[in-house]
């Protein structure tokens, strides 16, 4: 993605001088934590395969990747009935939940994001759309649940993002005052999240951004074009 205005860090808020203005850290999962496409990918190609349709590459179906399984579905097949767009859904996360982890990393640069907050003991998590009987064992095959104060997934409020429930969920789990959270997503919604909660909303452009989304129109207060430049930043920042 080409974008001037997210070339660079943005910077919108200023850390204050006498103490960290970041308390906490939430990280979205898929296309922002972790590269999850592979094994989401390799999974609606299975059931693609099951009913007679072509397969598709990684690189084309990347950018739908945080937008869930119905979406890649819909990508691919939006002629389709929803009934049929369903089925093929429901196979979709049987494969899923068999190869959950197999082809998934965290983004590079990530692990030393990780290893900065344990080193300056500010707590962080995850919140996630993806519900917990994919996201749980994906943190566990990644090892990281055991570093994470908050783990929550679309199924843990009654309302997912961009509702404010999830994120307050997290809030108070991490015991984070929600406008001294930051965080960071690489989908719209994801930002709205954010600042409907108050927190200090980031976009991830490393995650599944596609051509036609406008991050510039996002309500962020900061752009990263990769892990590493995140790490340089919150490293000034703590």
């Amino acid at each position: 993605m080409t974008n001037t205005a997210t070339s660079s860090i943005l910077e919108i808020h200023s850390a204050p001088s006498h103490s960290p203005f970041i308390k906490g850290v939430l990280f979205d999962l898929d296309g922002t934590l972790a590269d999850t496409a592979p094994d989401l990918v390799a999974a609606l190609n299975l059931s693609l395969k099951e009913f007679g349709y072509p397969q598709y590459s990684l690189e084309r179906m990347r950018p739908f990747a945080s937008h869930g399984s119905f979406a890649l579905v819909n990508a691919v097949l939006p002629s389709l009935s929803c009934d049929k767009k369903t089925k093929i859904q429901q196979r979709l996360l049987h494969h899923y939940h068999s190869i959950n982890g197999d082809n998934t990393k965290i983004f590079d640069g990530l692990d030393a994001v990780l290893s900065l907050l344990d080193h300056k003991n500010i707590p962080y998590g995850i919140v996630t759309n993806k519900a917990a009987r994919f996201a749980r064992p994906l943190l566990d095959a990644l090892k990281l649940t055991q570093r994470m104060r908050t783990i929550i997934s679309g199924d843990s409020t009654l309302k997912s993002k961009p509702h404010t429930a999830p994120m307050w969920l997290a809030a108070q789990q991490m015991g984070c005052a929600p406008h001294s959270i930051l965080y960071i997503g690489d989908a719209e919604r994801d930002l709205i999240a954010a600042e409907n909660a108050n927190m200090i909303g980031a976009v991830a452009l490393w995650g599944y951004i596609s051509q036609t989304d406008t991050p510039n129109d996002w309500p962020a207060q900061y752009y990263f074009e990769a892990g590493k430049s995140f790490e340089k930043w919150l490293n000034e920042q703590l």
